[in-house]
């Protein structure tokens, strides 16, 4: 999308359930389960409270992500990078949806800024834009002291929180949000999509279907990774 001013217009792309077709969160639970890092009685926990965000629950990432927090107090940033990658390139790079690669493709031969906007983690986000070829990335992010995770969540990117820090990225880097798409799928992202002049909905949660329809957004289907 760029302007007639001769502006590079910005893409911005949902992770979970919108470029991929799963719930990455869901899947590093997982991981992290069979690791021994958790408990069964953490895994249950952790999938009761992404199935109520799965329904439109918004609370339901938060407690989530809260909870994970906790779980890599003490551990190095460098080493919670590393697992993320190779997590990423083993479990989740191949889940993204045939119809995701062709709008990236299309956004990135307008020559516009493609932009991963995520409720997940800051690690998982580099690991997505890197995989497919994304500029740069909002996210949730962990405090950090001493190249050591103290449990605290320094940026939550959920709801209005997400739009609010795509606020502040869009003041930092100039980007101007009346010129910027974004794709989702989940009701949480409704604030966002009401800032972005281009709104666009992929594989819409039941809640996001409702006010896609009440608002005459457009709804894409991208498919399923093969």
């Amino acid at each position: 999308m760029t302007t007639s001013e001769g502006m590079t217009g910005i893409a911005l792309f949902d992770l979970d359930r919108t470029l991929l077709d799963c719930n990455s969160g869901r899947l590093w639970a997982m991981a992290e389960w069979r690791a021994g890092r958790i408990t069964s009685r953490d895994l249950a926990w952790a999938m009761g409270w992404l199935v109520r965000y799965g329904l439109g629950f918004e609370g339901g990432l938060n407690q989530a992500m809260e909870a994970a927090a906790t779980t890599i107090i003490g551990e190095t940033e460098e080493a919670l990078d590393a697992r993320v990658r190779r997590w990423f390139d083993h479990e989740v790079r191949h889940r993204l949806r045939p119809g995701a690669r062709t709008s990236l493709q299309r956004h990135r031969e307008r020559g516009d800024r493609l932009v991963l906007a995520t409720s997940g983690s800051i690690y998982a986000a580099r690991a997505a834009a890197d995989a497919f070829g994304l500029d740069e990335v909002v996210a949730t992010t962990f405090e950090v002291v001493d190249g050591r995770f103290t449990g605290r969540i320094e940026v939550l990117a959920i709801a209005d929180g997400k739009t609010r820090a795509v606020r502040e990225w869009a003041e930092r880097t100039g980007a101007d949000l009346a010129r910027a798409s974004f794709y989702t799928d989940s009701a949480s992202d409704r604030t966002l999509l009401e800032v972005v002049g281009d709104p666009r909905v992929v594989h819409p949660d039941r809640a996001l279907r409702r006010i896609a329809g009440q608002k005459g957004w457009p709804i894409e289907d991208w498919g399923a990774a093969s």
